[in-house]
């Protein structure tokens, strides 16, 4: 059987384009909250559990830099590093992220702790790293690309939230504010390596999997939060 041709760099970058369809937008927890129905708790929880996402993925961008050998896109990927720790003054995105918790009502101590990550979204979280660290960092490079999506679901929260959330306070919302530019950005380089090194029609496949395992994810990590703060069944609620 003789292998499919593989697309052009325009069709093949529409193919990872149309894989939008499944973010995490879609789910219904990120729904409601764009609906303004979220209720302080439900959004103290989602806001608790993706700092754990927060504070992975420069884990996540570390082990790509560890496994790939391009002196130049080392250069170029670390600065996904310091968007997140910081760097100089900058305080980074996970700064950022917990000035979020504060202002929904989250102490920085009680944040930091970790106490209220859920299971199911310390294992997605998880698997995401050991993905990163054992994949070959092309691979791992590919995964970031559902931040093609990205700028779209920080646009909505900084359009809707003050309306919607008027007691979550206005300082509290800088994250959002720089990722869209940030991620933007990285989308640029994300897809440079990626359209350059899946050019055979079974790696652009396989490229189409590792974004589908990215976005899978994304909304097993709310499926978990649904479970929890929507069902109000969180893990071993039945003991």
């Amino acid at each position: 059987m003789s292998e499919q041709p593989a697309w052009s760099k325009e069709e093949f970058e529409a193919q990872l384009r149309a894989k939008d369809k499944f973010y995490h937008i879609h789910h219904p927890y990120h729904v409601l909250m764009a609906e303004g129905k979220l209720d302080q708790k439900q959004i103290q929880g989602w806001v608790a559990n993706r700092f754990y996402y927060q504070i992975k993925i420069p884990v996540k961008d570390a082990n790509i830099l560890a496994n790939c050998p391009d002196r130049d896109t080392r250069r170029h990927w670390i600065q996904r590093i310091h968007d997140h720790d910081g760097w100089g003054e900058d305080a980074g995105g996970i700064e950022a992220w917990t000035r979020l918790g504060i202002a929904v009502g989250i102490p920085r101590e009680e944040l930091w702790s970790l106490e209220h990550v859920l299971p199911g979204v310390r294992f997605a979280v998880d698997a995401y790293v050991n993905f990163a660290r054992n994949a070959p960092w092309q691979e791992a490079a590919c995964s970031s690309l559902t931040e093609l999506f990205a700028p779209t679901i920080h646009k909505q929260r900084l359009a809707g939230w003050p309306e919607k959330y008027p007691w979550i306070a206005q300082d509290g919302l800088k994250y959002f504010q720089n990722r869209v530019s940030q991620a933007g950005r990285d989308v640029i380089h994300g897809l440079d390596i990626t359209l350059n090194h899946f050019t055979t029609r079974p790696q652009q496949e396989r490229a189409l999997e590792i974004l589908q395992f990215k976005l899978d994810i994304l909304w097993t990590m709310l499926d978990a939060m649904w479970l929890a703060y929507v069902d109000n069944k969180p893990p071993y609620f039945n003991i």
